[in-house]
């Protein structure tokens, strides 16, 4: 969203605290992809509903991501859209991307500092909010099992932790890890926009869907081999992440029984997934939540999954089946029991996962950052 003349005046109004409890909150994006649908993958997702939920409660939000970025809100853009983040580069290639990203993450990082906010949400992966923002109440949003670049900064034997900043993460099953430095991290579940979710599309026998980012960790290749050996015809779509990957085992599989359909947009998604009798979640890294697979219970689309991470902490036994163990027979069994659970009772699971709810959670954590001012050594530090 570019700058108007009315969003700079207002951004100078803004200098003064906002009444009525609003906050003056600088949203840190993962920079790797711009803010904007169809979105990269859930972290974007996660970040362009908590920026516009944040302004629609009446919060000063400003969004510092990639050009290309749009949301209701001030956007900040600190890296060019042209900058492409390669998935998985060499090590010297590796270098030069953090180096970019660094930068551009260290841009914004001055930038607020040179700001009047009263609180930072950091949905990033970055390590530069965790150096460079000390002494600025700061919300760190861990969204991954432990990066070696974070734990990097947490296990220094000089690291304590900024008295004000916290730290949430998106299970129970994501912050066991990061308890081993982060004791008092609390968990805030991932939400969706419910009503957003569910066409009133029939499902078709024999039928599944599988979505999300197309890339080894998230075992498209497995989803694709369980549908075969249930015989059921599967529906791909997602973001290709890993082009390699796409080329060697996606690829060559795709025929009438196993289609990709693209990166599509939420509309043509949730059609997809409601026509699917059963959608199939085959993570074979540790989860941190599933967003795609919330997607699908709000749909009413029971869920067959591996095992691994926080599956088994958002499906419950009326929402889907949860595999034993990570092959592809087992998965093939997780779909033979799931594909007939009862539809309404599936998305009647989801509504633990509201949108609403997860804005709350956010905000009242944002409140209570804001709350703990910092001294005069803090503040220039």
């Amino acid at each position: 969203m570019k700058e108007s003349a009315a969003d700079a005046d207002a951004h100078v109004i803004l200098e003064s605290h906002p009444a009525g409890g609003r906050l003056r909150i600088a949203v840190l994006a993962h920079l790797h992809h711009p803010i904007a649908p169809p979105f990269a993958g859930g972290m974007e997702s996660h970040t362009a509903h908590l920026a516009a939920g944040l302004a629609a409660r009446g919060h000063h939000v400003t969004l510092f991501a990639k050009e290309g970025s749009v949301a209701p809100c001030r956007v900040e853009p600190v890296l060019p859209q042209s900058y492409a983040v390669a998935g998985y580069p060499d090590s010297d290639g590796r270098n030069r991307q953090h180096e970019a990203l660094d930068g551009a993450m260290s841009r914004a990082a001055t930038s607020i500092r040179a700001g009047s906010y009263d609180a930072v949400l950091n949905n990033s992966l970055s390590p530069v909010p965790h150096r460079e923002l000390v002494g600025i109440p700061t919300l760190h949003v861990l969204h991954t099992p432990v990066l070696p670049r974070l734990a990097d900064i947490f296990g220094a034997p000089a690291w304590e932790p900024d008295p004000l900043h916290r730290h949430v993460t998106v299970s129970h099953a994501n912050a066991l890890e990061w308890r081993r430095w982060l004791p008092d991290i609390e968990v805030v579940h991932n939400g969706i926009a419910l009503e957003n979710w569910g066409t009133g599309v029939e499902p078709v026998p024999g039928t599944a869907a599988w979505t999300g980012r197309i890339t080894p960790e998230k075992g498209t290749h497995l989803a694709i081999a369980a549908a075969r050996a249930t015989h059921t015809k599967l529906q791909i779509a997602g973001p290709i992440q890993d082009a390699e990957y796409f080329r060697a085992l996606i690829e060559p599989e795709l025929d009438r029984d196993v289609t990709y359909r693209g990166h599509v947009g939420q509309h043509e998604l949730g059609r997809m997934i409601s026509s699917a009798q059963v959608f199939i979640s085959s993570p074979l890294w540790e989860e941190p939540f599933g967003l795609t697979t919330l997607e699908a219970i709000a749909c009413g689309t029971p869920v067959a999954a591996l095992p691994g991470g926080a599956m088994a902490e958002i499906i419950n036994g009326d929402a889907g089946v949860v595999a034993h163990s990570r092959d592809a027979a087992a998965l093939a069994r997780a779909i033979i029991q799931a594909r007939d659970l009862d539809r309404a009772q599936v998305r009647n699971s989801a509504r633990a996962y509201s949108l609403e709810s997860m804005i709350e959670a956010y905000e009242n954590r944002l409140a209570a950052v804001s709350a703990v001012r910092p001294g005069p050594q803090e503040r220039h530090s």
